[in-house]
This record gives structure tokens, sequence and C-alpha cells, in this order.
């Protein structure tokens, strides 16, 4: 008799993001005259730039010619990205980090999903609260979650690391020593950061303690403030403690088309066992490579006319974020992020649940956010707001807010 995995019984409810748009599409069917503004889903609105098309359509092109087309892409990348990626994110920012390092993937979702899967089940992983929840449901399908505990919203083998209003939103050293650490930086959900002295206590905690940060840097594009650093890697000692993971998503708009890598340094050794050569192998059985079509227009992104424009992309989000943030302190309301992120992170007014504030927004202001529960149980009495809507639909969704009458 077929017997399934019991651990996916133990996740409690639908993927979070799954129940928004169960709701949201529940409402609009329901009331298709109401115009609904969506600032919930971290999902960009702003095209792919000219140099990016322009690649992108060239790379067609080739896939039509005998003497250039391709077939399976290298499974962990074309040389000419990876030694863009390299040179652009890495060597540019004295970072000591080679071509062969870089392992080219189709999203850093799917690979913050997939990376633990190197690791033994008897690993305990520590994770910031709130936290994006793909780092969570990820290691409890694999059975590391242990009993949950639906009145604290806990699973008894995870470290949750409180972010709380306290300490800005940034975890602290926990004192139970976790063997795996997720780190997002800038924050997702709630849009902190750390200076580059923050997190070099946490390269030397894991060195100490031979633990393994997992470095979530999807939204390293927005930082705007100079001594926040844009990888882990910028910290002394990261090579032997840090796995680093990257997205072309948020800063460039790939949402649609899905590019992204992980960086696994080859001296980051644990059980006699270099990681990188796991994640290579793990990488080659299950996944035949990136488009190379992807992959061309990913290299797009590093020349100069691609920096200039995925900037051009990057100030109209920030720009948005700006607007929230300054919008919704002027209405009252108590806000952070929105600087160095695309997010903007809010307690729910006169006390009201998360949950509660999304069904009170959706069904009487037409907005739709992400409710902080959502995110973990320190998310309870907060909420998301994103920044990839269009100008025009921002500026109309904080001149709701500021006719909120709770």
């Amino acid at each position: 008799m077929v017997k399934v995995n019991s651990n996916y019984g133990k996740l409690p409810g639908s993927y979070l993001f799954s129940t928004i748009g169960k709701k949201v599409n529940a409402y609009q069917a329901a009331n298709p005259d109401k115009k609904v503004i969506r600032l919930g889903i971290g999902d960009v609105t702003r095209p792919l730039t000219p140099t990016i098309i322009g690649s992108l359509h060239g790379a067609v092109d080739e896939m039509a010619d005998a003497a250039t087309f391709k077939g399976y892409a290298p499974d962990l990348g074309y040389d000419f990205l990876r030694h863009a990626i390299c040179e652009g994110d890495y060597k540019s920012r004295g970072c000591d980090i080679s071509d062969d390092e870089i392992f080219v993937s189709d999203g850093a979702k799917c690979d913050s999903g997939n990376i633990q899967e190197i690791f033994g089940l008897d690993n305990r992983i520590a994770v910031c609260d709130p936290v994006y929840p793909v780092y969570v449901d990820s290691n409890i399908m694999a059975g590391r979650g242990g009993t949950y505990n639906p009145e604290t919203g806990m699973f008894s083998d995870i470290i949750y690391m409180k972010c709380l209003e306290e300490n800005g939103f940034a975890p602290e050293l926990p004192t139970e020593v976790p063997d795996i650490i997720y780190l997002c930086f800038p924050n997702n959900p709630t849009g902190a950061t750390i200076t580059k002295a923050e997190l070099q206590k946490w390269v030397d905690y894991a060195n100490e303690h031979e633990s393994v940060i997992i470095y979530d840097a999807a939204y390293e594009a927005y930082i705007s403030e100079a001594d926040v650093p844009h990888s882990i890697y910028e910290c002394e000692g990261a090579r032997t403690c840090a796995i680093e993971l990257h997205s072309f998503s948020k800063n460039a708009g790939f949402t649609g088309v899905r590019l992204g890598y992980t960086v696994i340094p080859k001296d980051l050794v644990r059980d006699g066992v270099a990681l990188h050569g796991l994640w290579a192998r793990r990488h080659g059985t299950k996944y035949n490579g990136a488009p190379y079509i992807i992959q061309k227009a990913g290299a797009a992104v590093y020349t100069p006319e691609g920096q200039a424009e995925i900037k051009g992309l990057v100030d109209y989000y920030m720009r948005n974020a700006s607007y929230i943030l300054n919008g919704l302190k002027d209405a009252g309301f108590s806000v952070s992020g929105g600087v160095n992120a695309p997010y903007i992170w809010l307690k729910t007014p006169d006390k009201m649940t998360s949950w509660d504030f999304f069904d009170y927004l959706l069904n009487e202001v037409n907005i739709v956010g992400t409710p902080g529960s959502g995110f973990g149980p320190s998310g309870e009495g907060y909420f998301r707001l994103t920044a990839f809507g269009s100008y025009e639909n921002t500026v109309e969704a904080v001149d709701r807010f500021k006719n909120i009458k709770l």
C-alpha cells in the first residue's frame, strides 16, 4: 500500500499567498465593479527593459538558426552568465568568489526551498520570526519541524529568532545553537537591514559553532544606505560558513521569465564534506538548467545599459515605497521598512488581528496586503505592503488609507 509523506500533513493551512489569492478572487467575483489595488504579493509590474528585451529577441533568433541553436543548457549555468554574475555582483564589491562557485537556477524561491536537501534531517534550523514562509515550510516537508503547536504557531524543533519593534525587527544571536541559520537582508517581510559590523557577528558565530548560514540576498539591489552590505561575502570568514541566494525577479523584473542563482564557496565544509560538491550533484541530477534565452537576458543585466535600466526600475519602486511609508506615517499608522527594501511593515490599528485587518482592507477599502501572522507568530498585529504596484495605484491606495475611519 502506498504511503504519503506525512510531514505535509503537519503544515497548518495552505501556502500563505494561495490563501490570499483565493480570498481576493472570491471578492472580485462577487464585486466585479470594485477596483481592488493589490499591494500584497511581491510581484513586479514594470515591463522588462529594452536591453533585456533586445537580448531575449536575439537569443530567440539564435534558436531559429542551426548554427547557433542551443539544446540542453549546462546544468550549473552557462559560463558567460556565471562570469557576468561573478564580476558584477562579487568582484566589483571585493568579494572572493569565483565563477564556478555560482549555480544558475530558475529563481531564489526554488533554491531556498531545495537547498535543505543537502543537509541531514537531524539538523536544527533557526529562522527569523516573522519569516518568508518557504524556509519553514520546506523544512517541515522534509521532516525537521517536530510537532506543531496551534496555540503558539510554532514547531517544536525549530528555533524562532524574534524580530520585534524593540530590536529593530532584526534577530539577535540565538542562545540555543542551531545547525542551519536562515537570514534575509534586506528582510522580507519587515524591510529591516543590519550593518556590515552586525552581519560580521553572525559570520563569526556560525564559524565558531560550525553552523551554516543560508543568506537570502534577493533584495540587495534596493539597499540605499552605505553601511548595509549587499552580500554576506563582504564579511571576513563568510566563505567557510555561508550560502547565498540571489534573484533576478525583483531587481530586473524576471518574475515571469524566472532566473536566479546560488553561491556555495568551495571552502564551505561540514561533516567532512564540501557542500559545493553536494549542491552540484543535486543540481545535476534534478535540474536541466535555465533556458539559454533567459540566461542571455540575465547576462544583459550586467551590461552598462542593463545596469542603468534596472536602476531605473529599482528607483521607480522605491519612489512608491517612500510614498507609502510617508503617507501612512502622515495618516497616523506605525510603520517601518521602505528605505532599503520595497516592503512597508505596519502595525495594525486598534489591536486588530492581521487577518481581520486584511479582511477589512479588502472588503471596505479594496486594498490587498499581506497579514503579518502569515509570516510567523511574531508577525501577528502587523501587516505587509509592497511597493511593486504602479505609481498611480500607489498614490490612490495611500489616499484610501488616509480616509480610513476605525
